[in-house]
């Protein structure tokens, strides 16, 4: 039952993270379009997520939060999702693509220690080889990939400082949360923690949305606008907390690696990017190091 239970962990954590890995080029994609304030596509994926988890909810059985975990939920929601999202859709725009996945290659890092510090994950020598493994994997590809020089012109110190709040904030939301999110179904715990992010953007993000030209947005940045909404929040968020009940935080977060893989994947298809053994090799590093932290000891003391 353990093993089928971390599989199932494993499949939910890449579909989730092959999903976001399309995400990161359709929001760079609308951020750059300058038709959609990024506070304003914040307010379009909570809204969105909002409804589509407390639709499905009804069709599902109850489940009751107690006050202490709704508040607790609510601290959760303001770390997973608005600190999270909003850093990292503002910061997009204000970094060059190679800075931003270089930043980004630091989250399992910074998760492995906030796991170690809250909920008394150890750091084992596997375990910090396997991160380190996978992360000399992940630059490798980042900077084997002809596809870091989309994105803004340059990156600005604030850039930087956004993209480090995203990886600490999303840090800390998988490394304290994870008994809060082992007592209720994926459904039940994000339908609270998008209502929370959507009553927290209202005051930044209702101006832009009223004043937004919505005759002027172009077709294409509407269906990439679908897909951040339905994809990589609603079904992307329904599948995080299944892998982070099953698997430990630092796993979890090192599947974010899986994103600049599937970003070149997709630029060798569309035939804006070629192959090559050392993007094969990164691919392999990045796995093996999943797969090694996967072994460690505290892995096996779930």
């Amino acid at each position: 039952m353990e093993k089928n239970a971390q599989l199932t962990g494993h499949a939910a954590c890449l579909g989730a993270y092959i999903i976001f890995g399309l995400n990161i080029i359709l929001c760079k994609d609308i951020a750059l379009s300058r038709q959609i304030p990024p506070i304003a596509l914040f307010v379009f994926r909570a809204v969105g997520a909002t409804v589509l988890f407390w639709g499905m909810s009804y069709f599902l059985p109850k489940e009751k939060m107690s006050k202490k975990d709704l508040f607790m939920t609510f601290l959760a929601s303001m770390l997973g999702l608005f600190v999270t999202q909003l850093s990292f859709l503002k910061a997009i725009t204000m970094t060059t693509s190679i800075d931003a996945s270089i930043m980004s290659s630091l989250n399992p890092v910074m998760t492995m220690f906030v796991a170690a510090i809250f909920i008394h994950e150890p750091i084992t020598l596997k375990k910090a080889g396997g991160v380190a493994i996978s992360l000399c994997g992940v630059l490798i590809l980042i900077f084997n990939s002809i596809t870091i020089n989309s994105g803004a012109d340059h990156t600005t110190p604030l850039g930087l400082l956004l993209m480090f709040c995203n990886g600490l904030a999303f840090a800390l939301y998988l490394g304290i949360f994870r008994p809060l999110i082992s007592k209720y179904s994926p459904v039940t715990f994000m339908k609270w923690m998008f209502l929370f992010s959507l009553i927290a953007s209202i005051p930044l993000g209702l101006r832009p949305v009223m004043n937004l030209d919505y005759a002027a947005v172009a077709p294409k940045v509407y269906l990439e606008i679908g897909y951040v909404i339905i994809f990589a929040t609603f079904i992307a968020y329904f599948l995080i907390p299944v892998g982070q009940k099953r698997l430990r935080p630092t796993i979890v977060s090192l599947y974010n690696y899986v994103q600049p893989i599937i970003a070149m994947v997709i630029s060798v298809i569309i035939g804006i990017d070629h192959l090559t053994w050392m993007k094969v090799l990164a691919t392999v590093l990045v796995f093996t190091g999943v797969a090694l932290v996967n072994r460690s000891r505290a892995a096996s003391q779930q």
